[in-house]
C-alpha cells in the first residue's frame, strides 16, 4: 500500500488541505493513519478525489456526492440520477443562452434607450416573473475555516 502524507495528496489533487480534512469530515475520503500531526492517506485516494471533483463540477452537491459510494468506498454510480443531472445542466443552458442573446441584443440595439427597446422589455419581464435568476451560491468546502 502506497501512503502518501495529506500535504502530497493536497499537492497532486489540487486542492488546499484544508478542503481534505474538510471532505474527511463529511466521510468522503479517510485517512489512513499519521505521522506526528500529519494525516496519511492511501495513494487511491486521488481517484476518489477526481470522482468528487467531476461530481462538483456537474454541480451535485457533497452529500449527493458520498451517495455515489458503497459503504466499502467504491463507487456506486446512480446513472437515472446522472440523466437528471444532466436534463439539469440543459435547462440550465438554455437560461443562459436565452440571457447571453438577450444581454448581447441590449448591447447592440438600435432603440434610443434600452426600456424603448422590445426585447429588453421582453427580458425584463422574464426576470419579473422568476425565470431568470441568479445561479446558487455553492459553499466552496476549502472556505471553511480548519480550527
Amino acid at each position: 500500500m502506497s501512503v502518501m502524507d495529506i500535504s502530497k495528496v493536497a499537492q497532486q489533487a489540487g486542492v488546499p488541505a484544508s478542503t481534505l480534512r474538510f471532505y474527511e469530515e463529511k466521510g468522503l475520503i479517510a485517512s489512513v493513519g499519521r505521522r506526528g500531526l500529519r494525516r496519511l492517506f492511501d495513494a487511491a485516494v486521488l481517484e476518489r478525489l477526481s470522482l468528487i471533483a467531476i461530481g462538483r463540477a456537474a454541480g451535485f452537491s457533497l452529500e449527493e456526492i458520498g451517495l455515489m459510494f458503497s459503504p466499502d468506498g467504491q463507487p456506486r454510480i446512480d446513472r437515472q440520477r446522472l440523466d437528471a443531472k444532466a436534463d439539469e445542466l440543459d435547462a440550465t443552458i438554455r437560461r443562459l443562452q436565452a440571457m447571453r442573446d438577450g444581454l448581447r441584443h441590449a448591447a447592440a440595439c438600435p432603440a434610443p434607450t434600452h426600456m424603448e427597446c422590445a426585447s429588453f422589455r421582453r427580458l425584463l419581464k422574464a426576470a419579473a416573473s422568476g425565470a431568470v435568476r441568479a445561479p446558487k451560491a455553492r459553499v466552496v468546502a476549502s472556505a471553511k475555516i480548519q480550527g
